[in-house]
């Protein structure tokens, strides 16, 4: 994929819009079902915003996108990942399967959705805020799921 949450049908980008624009459509591009990924570029570099999985390989066991069916076969060593950032304090996951591998690799407590747990991890104080999916599978209205995301940039 070329960038994170690309799936049209997906609404982070939306929760972005919304949040940050007051214009859910505002990372759609006219007349297509896509996103304009120069302009979500431009976006994450203003905003400080990094993106990445918390497994490196999985093994989807059945032809669907759900985290049930999904196996974890090489995690990502998180550990490494921010010895390179060194200015990053906060993590967010946004679904059940990277919430369940993030803890393992924390040790922190599981923080409700739309909160966050602090702790010393990978030599460093961090926060991991625990955001509900932004899959439309997930059964809550748009609007409701960027009022936790929204919580997270107030923060």
């Amino acid at each position: 994929m070329e960038f994170f949450y690309p799936n049209w049908i997906n609404d982070f980008w939306r929760v972005m819009g919304f949040i940050h624009f007051a214009d859910a459509q505002h990372f759609v591009v006219s007349d297509e079902k896509r996103f304009d990924r120069e302009r979500i570029i431009e976006f994450c570099l203003e905003k400080g915003l990094g993106f990445y999985d918390t497994a490196t390989r999985v093994c989807r066991l059945k032809d669907n996108a759900s985290d049930d069916h999904l196996e974890i076969v090489e995690p990502t060593d998180i550990g490494s990942l921010l010895s390179q950032m060194p200015h990053c304090h906060d993590i967010v996951t946004t679904g059940g399967k990277a919430s369940e591998e993030l803890q393992k690799q924390l040790g922190f407590l599981m923080p409700k959705i739309g909160e966050y747990a602090e702790g010393e991890a990978f030599g460093r104080t961090l926060r991991w805020w625990r955001m509900p999916s932004t899959s439309r599978a997930y059964p809550l209205k748009l609007e409701k799921k960027a009022a936790y995301y929204a919580q997270l940039f107030k923060a």
